[in-house]
Formats: structure tokens, sequence, C-alpha cells
């Protein structure tokens, strides 16, 4: 288990192929594409700022505390554990006695910029936003420099502020899913 201070920042309604292509004239590697799910539960009792989330990367599943604890790039704390199956530890925390309030879906690119992550996520009723973490805010900023962007776009906004942005209500939405796919 982990507990650590994420330093990320974002940069809102963004065209992902001139990110892509941003990101890699500045010598960024692509990692991978991927569908992203997770369930959020609010603590018991309720503590304002502070959630359980347990996702699903399409790489590894995790079950994490974050706490906002300010709107600066470095003001959410997350404590996170590695679990081995989606589904079983959603029925764990339901045998806890904690209950879902939402499900939600994302699609996310990943990208290697040095040592900060860049991450292009597409959500369901919302513009692509791009996400950029580092090891500390320093990091952070230089990969905004380095991809030709002021600091002037960027927002420590989490999901639930960026969804109020276009208008929505994150805590009122109990699935934000992709549309299905038909198969011709």
């Amino acid at each position: 288990m982990t507990r650590v201070r994420e330093c990320e920042a974002k940069v809102l309604g963004i065209d992902p192929y001139d990110i892509a292509q941003r990101i890699s004239d500045a010598g960024g590697a692509f990692v991978s594409d991927r569908l992203m799910r997770r369930y959020v539960y609010d603590l018991r009792p309720p503590e304002p700022g502070k959630w359980v989330r347990l996702r699903d990367s399409g790489t590894e599943v995790t079950i994490c505390v974050k706490e906002i604890v300010s709107s600066a790039v470095d003001g959410v704390l997350e404590t996170e554990l590695a679990v081995m199956d989606f589904d079983a530890a959603h029925g764990l925390l339901q045998n806890l006695g904690f209950t879902a309030k939402a499900y939600q879906e994302n699609r996310r690119a990943s990208w290697r910029l040095g040592a900060t992550r860049l991450e292009i996520d597409s959500w369901p009723l919302i513009p692509p936003y791009l996400e950029i973490e580092g090891d500390g805010a320093e990091d952070v900023y230089q990969a905004v420099k380095l991809l030709g962007f002021g600091p002037g776009v960027l927002t420590s906004e989490n999901t639930t502020d960026v969804y109020r942005r276009y208008g929505i209500d994150l805590e009122a939405v109990t699935e934000l899913r992709f549309p299905a796919q038909t198969e011709k």
C-alpha cells in the first residue's frame, strides 16, 4: 500500500490528435490505449473531499482512498492498494458496507515524456482533456512548456469539477458509460 501526494494538472478541451502529435514532437513515447472503469464510493460517515475508488485501468486493479487537501497541482493525497480482481473487490467493498454511488468509464491514451506521465482522457458527455502527472509540480510545469502551452491553460480541478464546467452534476450521475458499440 502506498500513500502519495499527486502532482497533476489538466489542459481541458483538447484535440487528442494534436496533443498526441505535440507529445511525439517533444520526444514523448506512446505507452497504451485502453478503456478504464471504476466504481466510486463515499466513506462512512461521509467526509467532504474524500472518497474510495475501485479502478480497473486495463493493466491493473486498485482500491484507492483519494483526499483533496487543496486546489494546487499537488493538492490530492492518494492511498492505494493493488488487488487481483475488479468484480471480487467490488463484492468485498459491498460486504464491508460500501455502496457504489457511481460506475464510470473513460478511455485513456497514455504517453511518457521523460519522467512525466501524460494521459489523453476521453470521458462520456464532455470534451477530451490532457492530464499531466509528475513526481513534483516542476515536472508538470516543464512538460506543459515542452508541449507549447503557457501555465495559464492549466487547471488542477478534479473530474467532478470538470464536469461541472460543462453543466453536468457528476454527483447525480450513477452510470457514466460510453454508448454500446454495435457490430456490423
